[in-house]
């Protein structure tokens, strides 16, 4: 209790002095061999970057990321939380469902943030070391077979070879889970002491799943209200998405990172020019890649790109034409600039340390709000104006 009481008087010792953001100096560019040279303006702490591996779990790494930033903010020191856990939970919920619905629904391993929230409101949290949801004899996460298992499972059930379903087809599919992550524990041993889920998130964590909301920008609806976001991943048909003009979003991830928070953002990654791997950057040229020339396409970049100017009607255009999707999820945590000025966010991905920056990207505001379909949030991140507007307290 001490070292926590030390901790969180050295925090806000820290953000009374940086103005609750931690403002870094310009970054030591010499590593920087391609056409961009970057520098920090804004960095939130944040945990090592995972692997979500060979696994479609990017909303629970990128959402996991993000609350353990929100502890790290909140005066506790990194602690390393279960994806596993969530999405454990997650599947028994997304089955019945997908039964109700007689496979009229997707079954697949993506989902949103709010997927994250829901389930630690309903079950709690556990850490890393008490459940890794590791129980197929390999090193890291693999649910290719699992998933596939799974949903062949469920399309058994929907036939009703019997004439009608029985009582036990769920206690069937929890097995199933159970084999390939490992049982829930139903309490777990913590820094000496023992908790459930619940008492882990409640009296030690101390997350509050209300604080954190999603937003989006389209104009088929309301702007300033909240509406159900169309996309596949969102199986459960969740609906409180606030929708707000794009000028509107942009302001709420830069005050958030100014002022300390982070975010998730989950929109498409199939573009050509997105090239976090080996390049570290994504961005999107004034021209189209089908606009391009062979040679054009083909030459290296050896100098910042020269970029669109992104307008609300065109968001809306390439999100209706399919050009835009929700393939991806991965964690916000700074704001930067390149050598010309150009503002660019730092994004923490869940694909592992094996590149440029780590495991690390710059992602230029243009790709931002084009290629951005949904950010998750913490509601206080939010300036006072907007908040007023959407109504939330």
């Amino acid at each position: 209790m001490l070292r926590k009481t030390l901790v969180v008087f050295c925090m806000l010792l820290a953000l009374a002095v940086s103005g609750f953001a931690q403002e870094t100096a310009p970054a030591d560019t010499a590593k920087d061999t391609g056409p961009y040279q970057f520098s920090m303006d804004y960095e939130i702490a944040h945990s090592p970057v995972r692997n979500q591996a060979r696994t479609g779990t990017c909303w629970c790494f990128s959402t996991i990321s993000m609350l353990e930033s929100e502890l790290i903010r909140m005066g506790w020191e990194e602690i390393d939380l279960s994806e596993m856990f969530i999405v454990r939970k997650t599947y028994p919920l997304r089955a019945r469902s997908y039964v109700r619905l007689h496979g009229d629904n997707i079954f697949a391993q993506g989902a949103y943030s709010h997927d994250v929230i829901n389930q630690m409101r309903i079950y709690g949290m556990m850490p890393e070391s008490a459940y890794s949801g590791m129980n197929i004899g390999e090193k890291r996460h693999n649910h290719g077979e699992i998933v596939s298992m799974l949903r062949g499972m469920l399309d058994a059930v929907i036939k009703r070879r019997g004439g009608k379903l029985t009582p036990r087809w769920e206690e069937a599919f929890e097995g199933v889970l159970d084999s390939y992550f490992g049982e829930v524990p139903e309490t777990f041993q913590y820094e000496g002491k023992t908790y459930t889920p619940k008492s882990y998130l409640e009296d030690y964590l101390k997350l509050n799943p209300d604080d954190y909301i999603e937003i989006t920008s389209f104009t088929h609806h309301p702007f300033y209200s909240q509406c159900y976001l169309e996309v596949p991943d969102n199986w459960c048909h969740y609906s409180e998405f606030y929708n707000v003009p794009l000028a509107d979003l942009e302001r709420i991830c830069d005050n958030a990172l100014k002022t300390g928070y982070s975010f998730v953002w989950g929109g498409d990654v199939s573009d050509r020019f997105f090239r976090s791997s080996k390049e570290g950057y994504a961005v999107v040229p004034q021209k189209d890649w089908e606009d391009m020339t062979r040679k054009e396409r083909e030459q290296d970049v050896t100098e910042p790109i020269q970029e669109k100017t992104i307008t609300q009607e065109m968001r809306q255009k390439d999100f209706d034409n399919f050009t835009t999707t929700d393939d991806h999820a991965m964690h916000v945590i700074g704001l930067a600039h390149d050598q010309t000025g150009a503002p660019f966010y730092l994004v923490k991905n869940s694909w592992g340390t094996d590149m440029k920056y780590e495991g690390r990207f710059y992602m230029s505001k243009p790709y931002f709000l084009l290629r951005g379909v949904a950010i998750m949030i913490n509601k206080n991140a939010l300036p006072e104006d907007i908040k007023q507007k959407l109504n939330i307290q």
